[in-house]
């Protein structure tokens, strides 16, 4: 879509790391969890209203980065959700948790204990995306 826009408040949360196919991969900026954000460049908002099709690529694109988040970083449970309370714009937030992570058991969501990436975290996991996923994700 030329006329896409990413909502506002992704763009002051996250860093926009690239595509994968027709999807924006963000990386919430809170370096405490490994935290991506695929938001789809559709005028949808629900997941339902996506044709069949784009359904099936958005899944898929879960899955590459449930996947690329497996294997890259120390990972005991995966969380994933498209809630869009604050929000509205298609989202889905990939989560990576760890039994000893700042907030387990709890939710992640609306917490407001964070510490933001530096400048060279940010470029090693655009990297290491861009090495994992080569012919699948292009940096942005």
């Amino acid at each position: 879509m030329s006329d896409f826009q990413l909502d506002p408040q992704l763009v002051r949360d996250c860093f926009v790391l690239g595509r994968i196919k027709s999807t924006r991969l963000l990386l919430l900026n809170n370096a405490l969890l490994p935290w991506f954000i695929l938001v789809p460049e559709t005028t949808a908002y629900e997941i339902y209203e996506l044709p069949q099709a784009q359904q099936h690529e958005l899944l898929e694109e879960i899955n590459i980065i449930s996947n690329h988040l497996k294997q890259n970083y120390a990972v005991d449970k995966l969380n994933i959700a498209a809630i869009g309370n604050v929000v509205s714009q298609m989202h889905i937030h990939v989560v990576a948790r760890r039994v000893d992570d700042f907030c387990w058991p709890g939710v992640v969501w609306g917490t407001n204990r964070k510490q933001p990436y530096r400048d060279n975290e940010v470029q090693q996991i655009k990297s290491r995306l861009t090495e994992m996923l080569a012919g699948i994700f292009v940096a942005q």
